[in-house]
């Protein structure tokens, strides 16, 4: 059987949710079926990446978007009242080329990741499942009410847009898959309760305990360039941070993930280390003591938890970024906070006790461990497609 996958990006290096989410799924998938991979591209192409995704596609068709493109689309879906993040991941080219490979494959199914690329293929006459993967349209609704006020009119445009093309989609296709139940609770179709949950997982082989000396006391880690990293970046080294600086002085907080943007960069000291990419994020997960996401924007499941649960790093985050894990118990296995004084309360909580320490890290191991692996969530996929 053959499987044709659409993505908005070339899931290698796995910096970025999306990429993540896309390279294991594939790589279980592979084990069922044949898969053909097409995946646009706006930044240089990893020099390993082709030969990275050859282990698990049939073939791979990578199409390059330039600039004038994307700025050529995005002006073109402004003026058709369409998601403008749909139009920079589009244009009549690569559409061309996508069509083609479906003559020339005769995909049994076709699978789409994001809103992004389903444009591509809503008319396409054969079996197709989106992964919606996070409601889009919320997400920029939260960076709407927290932008300054000039740019909140094209942020609102934005939530709008995404908001009536989330539902204006959902008929094309035959299922549609998503992260969390909290996300497809809020995909504004009266049928939502139709999306499949198919949830993140954690490469386990990769993120192991390592018992090694610790550098930091705290480490949050992410994509730097992405707005909702870049806000938490900014409350954690500004606001929480200092108060607890005050109360142990020798706090070393490490922000680790691609692309700093400069707001990020901006926050770096003598005790707040900015990495930039590393090549081991298990390698620093195994350096730090205490894991603390503040989110307060964006949607969906935070890989970044549970890859530091994994590591038996005990982990701090807000109701935002700890609602998506279903079942877990606050408290036991996490802790959520939901302002400045919760979140200095609980590392302090932490760092003074090492009796609760134990049993954070210990409690959020065993459940990401029964609950978050690739090869059990891909599984629905499976599922789905035969």
């Amino acid at each position: 059987m053959k499987i044709l996958v659409v993505l908005s990006r070339v899931p290698y290096p796995l910096e970025k949710g999306d990429k993540l989410r896309a390279y294991h799924q594939i790589r279980v998938l592979s084990q069922y079926y044949d898969i053909y991979l097409i995946a646009l591209n706006d930044t240089p192409l990893h020099p390993q990446a082709e030969a990275e995704l050859r282990q698990y596609c049939k073939d791979i068709t990578i199409i390059p978007l330039s600039w004038p493109q994307r700025l050529w689309n995005m002006l073109r879906f402004f003026f058709k009242g369409l998601p403008i993040q749909c139009g920079y991941f589009f244009n009549n080219k690569a559409r061309r080329i996508i069509l083609q490979k479906i003559d020339d494959i005769h995909p049994d199914h076709i699978y789409c990741q994001f809103l992004r690329v389903a444009e591509y293929v809503k008319k396409v006459k054969i079996p197709k499942t989106l992964d919606y993967q996070d409601v889009l349209s919320k997400g920029m609704q939260r960076r709407y009410e927290a932008a300054p006020w000039y740019a909140k009119p094209f942020f609102k445009m934005e939530y709008r847009r995404l908001h009536r093309y989330e539902r204006d989609i959902f008929p094309y296709f035959d299922h549609k898959t998503i992260i969390t139940a909290v996300d497809r609770d809020m995909i504004p179709h009266s049928e939502n309760e139709k999306i499949v949950v198919v949830a993140n997982g954690v490469d386990f082989s990769k993120y192991v305990y390592s018992d090694a000396p610790k550098q930091y006391d705290l480490i949050f880690s992410g994509n730097m360039s992405y707005a909702p990293n870049i806000d938490a970046a900014e409350y954690l080294a500004k606001e929480i941070f200092p108060q607890l600086k005050a109360e142990f002085p020798g706090l070393k907080l490490v922000l680790c993930g691609t692309n700093p943007a400069p707001r990020v960069q901006a926050l770096r000291s003598k005790d707040v280390i900015v990495t930039g990419w590393v090549d081991s994020m298990s390698e620093y997960y195994g350096k730090s003591r205490i894991f603390i996401a503040p989110m307060r924007l964006g949607t969906g499941l935070q890989n970044k938890l549970l890859e530091a649960m994994a590591m038996k790093l005990p982990c701090v985050t807000s109701t935002l970024a700890g609602r998506p894990l279903e079942g877990i118990e606050e408290g036991k296995e996490v802790i959520i906070c939901n302002n400045t004084t919760g979140y200095v309360d609980a590392v302090r909580l932490l760092l003074n006790n090492p009796e609760k320490y134990a049993e954070i890290s210990e409690n959020g191991y065993r459940f990401v461990k029964e609950h978050y692996n690739w090869e059990a969530m891909t599984q629905k996929l499976v599922d789905l497609m035969q």
